[in-house]
């Protein structure tokens, strides 16, 4: 029997757990704060992960090398301007954390 109370997620669970969402969804998100962009060269759920666990160090480093990021305001007026801009998402609470993909598809 396993450990009930602990509430940690493991990396399986989060690669479970990642979903698209249109940028008009996630709006929301970004204006009480819980936005956060994850960069090109970090995984969505590595970053999910660290957060998960509290690696402080990691978020940190992650942070100084602007892997992890709160959207811009060229960022957010360039999706605005989107209609139907898609991101992978991860929710890891109090969080929502987006990653653009190369190539992604809008839907109209």
């Amino acid at each position: 029997m396993g450990n009930e109370t602990d509430m940690t997620p493991t990396r399986e669970n989060l690669a479970l757990s990642v979903d698209e969402a249109e940028w008009g969804l996630l709006r929301g998100h970004l204006e009480r704060g819980g936005l956060i962009v994850v960069g090109p060269t970090l995984d969505l759920v590595d970053a999910g992960l660290r957060i998960a666990i509290d690696d402080t160090a990691a978020i940190e480093g992650w942070i100084s090398e602007k892997r992890l990021t709160r959207p811009s305001a060229e960022q957010v007026a360039a999706w605005d301007r989107q209609e139907g801009k898609l991101f992978l998402i991860l929710i890891v609470s109090p969080f929502v954390l987006i990653k653009e993909e190369p190539g992604t598809i809008y839907h109209s």
